[in-house]
């Protein structure tokens, strides 16, 4: 079952010291997109629908005291689609980290590259996981939290790129979805294909973790990290 991103959010965090990164970025129509409707359109029924701005929320806080930037996607807002303003808003959150020098996290459910934005909304891919390796250089942790679904330009991107990566029980998780691929090799798919299950057996995935435990998880993988104490392990 999909859950919105504020409720995961409210899960994940501690309840004291949030604040939200990056939300004054809002989405542009620069290319003049329509399909069956404009794109100004679709961002307003989904602001409407959802009561956010674009598809992903940025907030910084602490996860059983240990401080930390979590990103998450809102599946809700457009298919958890990335745009200008996703990626944005996920190297505000990464440059935060950085500055504040505490982890990173980022919690994927979305099914890929926003196609209203183009070229521009692909550029993303490059501008994202340019920004993790500056983590990786301060030897930040990044923690990658894969839900269903994790689609398209974001798996290919940043969403493999975790020091560890997370995935939810069941969670379908892939590039294109298992009916385009069976269309285009003309072959049947092995059983679960693409889901966390089968991905864990292969090594693309670390570990699955029901969301009811996440947050313990999440601290007790942070506390070994960084050689800390959280509460949950002190």
């Amino acid at each position: 079952m999909r859950i919105r991103a504020r409720e995961r959010l409210d899960s994940l965090l501690d309840a004291g010291g949030r604040y939200e990164i990056g939300q004054e970025t809002l989405p542009v129509d620069t290319l003049k997109f329509k399909d069956s409707k404009k794109y100004p359109d679709r961002l307003k029924a989904a602001m409407e629908a959802t009561g956010e701005t674009d598809a992903l929320i940025v907030l910084g806080g602490t996860i059983m005291s240990l401080p930390v930037v979590v990103a998450c996607f809102e599946f809700e807002f457009m298919g958890g689609s990335m745009g200008s303003v996703v990626g944005e808003r996920f190297v505000r959150g990464a440059q935060n980290a950085l500055e504040q020098m505490v982890p990173f996290i980022c919690i994927t459910a979305t099914g890929g590259a926003r196609m209203q934005e183009g070229l521009l909304s692909l550029m993303q891919m490059a501008k994202t996981t340019s920004m993790l390796t500056k983590l990786s250089e301060k030897k930040l942790p990044f923690i990658s939290v894969l839900t269903d679904p994790t689609m398209g330009g974001v798996s290919a991107s940043f969403a493999f790129m975790g020091d560890v990566v997370i995935a939810e029980p069941k969670a379908l998780i892939g590039f294109a979805g298992p009916r385009v691929i069976e269309n285009t090799v003309r072959e049947k798919l092995p059983e679960g294909f693409q889901r966390a299950e089968f991905l864990v057996t292969k090594g693309a995935v670390d570990m699955i973790v029901d969301r009811r435990k996440m947050r313990e998880e999440i601290a007790r993988l942070l506390a070994l990290l960084q050689n800390q104490a959280a509460d949950v392990i002190a």
